[in-house]
């Protein structure tokens, strides 16, 4: 599969998920504000009943103290005075003598003592007489209704002359909006208060805190009464925040797993992207490991063939070149099995590796003189400021040494062909560390190809330089070994300008 299909693939399907959660989002939040309005709408309700009962047991307590005393009063009356009530009751109209109380509220009247504009006059017709009882019946309910909110106003006006402290049950509203609340489902811890017309606090509930009072309802009581005269009912919960936000605990699992299975599935992609990108360095590792075997492999075949061809004579210079030709490239290919071999190795952890102290600047010295012949016969220069006072390290000789062959080998590889190569390699001393430095003025590193230098099998794209040899694990294996030296490796280049390595290593204490 392609690697633009699999990002096709891979979009769609990123994008699919981001809307998913986009939605699932939406739905909680949408979830968390209906719920968050039913709890207002639900609290208001509580509280509006609240003040109502509340006015309404004002109103049934005052009544109860009037009938109270006029029962008191009535019980103390002569008993002149309650025969000549009863007596006084009986004169109206011609009425038997009643002897209950009931009998008494359901006399009769004759229709002598009916008003003159309901007596039926014989010129009359029924019409006239329907209507003029239904005018005195209305004029009568509006004369009675009248009285009545009369008497009602005087008594609640009374009432309200109380101290605003005495009119107020706490107990009792308490309980109610306890009730109210849980009447409509909200079985939440509360606080309230209560304040008067000026805004002082009269009341609040033994266990007051002020947690969740950023965000109150109120309710003014006695609303009835004029503004001076009216108070404030303060309620806030606690807990408000995690009942709303609870709605969302239903739709949450949800939305994680959605969220896991996205990051499973950026992760799959990832592994799918590197696997591929593996699978192209393998093939061209094989192909490279190929023409490198296929080279020396071919110079030792055809040596073999010109030494055992009888019909050619060989002067013993000949057998000389041709052995030589033999142990060169028998050795380079002995060199190309061992770096695979190596880096095999360490990939499976059962790499050998004889750590002992060792003189960093001196193995450093012997690996310039060793390499000094290879950077001239390549026309460049290699030159060695090794400053570092102490270089002591405790280390592998070894792969130390491969480490900086590696290096230096590689700015041969990629030297410009249009400026003679200049390699430096310089060792510094900084507080604990062994800093070593190889710098070149070779073709340089591109800022994206930078990252990957030392990936397994990655290499370099070399444009129209087609003469480089290798592997790609050349740079693998110093990072690995590096590592394994408990050291950091990395790597600065300006494309068309140079690179330059830095390793830096603990000295040994």
């Amino acid at each position: 599969m392609k690697r633009t299909t699999i990002f096709a693939i891979s979009f769609i399907i990123g994008l699919s998920f981001f809307g998913l959660l986009l939605l699932q989002g939406r739905i909680i939040t949408s979830m968390v504000k209906m719920r968050k309005e039913q709890f207002d709408e639900t609290v208001l309700r509580a509280l509006d009943r609240t003040s109502r009962d509340l006015e309404r047991n004002e109103t049934f307590r005052y009544l109860e103290n009037i009938a109270q005393k006029m029962n008191y009063n009535a019980d103390n009356l002569p008993e002149e005075v309650h025969t000549q009530s009863v007596e006084n009751t009986l004169e109206l109209g011609d009425t038997t003598a009643l002897e209950t109380p009931f009998q008494l509220k359901t006399q009769v009247r004759k229709p002598a003592m009916l008003p003159k504009s309901l007596a039926l006059n014989s010129s009359s017709n029924i019409d006239d007489a329907n209507q003029r009882f239904q005018e005195y019946v209305h004029n009568a309910y509006l004369y009675q209704k009248g009285l009545l909110d009369e008497v009602i106003y005087t008594i609640l006006y009374n009432a309200s002359d109380k101290d605003f402290r005495e009119r107020i049950d706490f107990r009792l509203l308490n309980s109610t909006l306890r009730s109210e609340l849980a009447a409509g489902g909200i079985p939440l811890t509360y606080h309230f208060s209560v304040l008067d017309a000026n805004g002082q606090e009269v009341y609040r509930c033994a266990d007051y805190t002020d947690e969740g009072s950023e965000y109150s309802y109120t309710q003014t009581l006695f609303r009835n009464d004029p503004s001076q005269k009216m108070g404030l009912l303060r309620v806030h919960f606690p807990d408000m925040n995690s009942y709303v936000m609870g709605v969302a605990s239903k739709v949450l699992p949800v939305l994680v797993f959605t969220v896991v299975l996205f990051v499973t599935f950026c992760f799959t992609v990832w592994l799918i992207v590197r696997q591929k990108r593996d699978t192209e360095m393998k093939n061209d590792f094989i192909n490279n490991m190929t023409h490198e075997f296929k080279t020396p492999i071919s110079s030792i075949s055809l040596a073999a063939q010109m030494l055992g061809d009888k019909s050619i004579s060989k002067s013993e210079a000949m057998i000389d070149n041709l052995s030589s030709v033999i142990v060169n490239e028998t050795k380079r290919l002995r060199y190309q099995v061992e770096k695979v071999l190596q880096m095999s190795l360490y990939e499976k952890g059962n790499i050998r590796f004889n750590e002992r102290e060792i003189d960093a600047n001196s193995v450093i010295d012997d690996v310039v003189k060793t390499f000094q012949l290879k950077v001239k016969q390549n026309g460049g220069t290699l030159t060695a400021q090794l400053d570092a006072e102490d270089a002591a390290i405790y280390v592998d000789e070894m792969h130390f040494t491969n480490v900086i062959f590696n290096l230096m080998d590689n700015a041969v590889k990629y030297r410009r062909d249009d400026e003679p190569l200049h390699l430096n390699i310089t060792t510094q001393t900084h507080d604990t560390h062994l800093v070593v430095t190889v710098a070149d003025n070779g073709i340089g590193i591109k800022h994206d190809d930078l990252k990957h230098i030392f990936d397994r099998f990655y290499r370099v794209h070399t444009g129209n330089k087609h003469d480089v040899k290798g592997f790609g694990l050349g740079l693998a294996y110093v990072k690995g070994m590096v590592d394994l030296m408990h050291g950091t490796i990395k790597a600065e280049s300006e494309y068309g300008k140079g690179t330059k390595f830095i390793i830096t290593l603990p000295l040994l204490e």
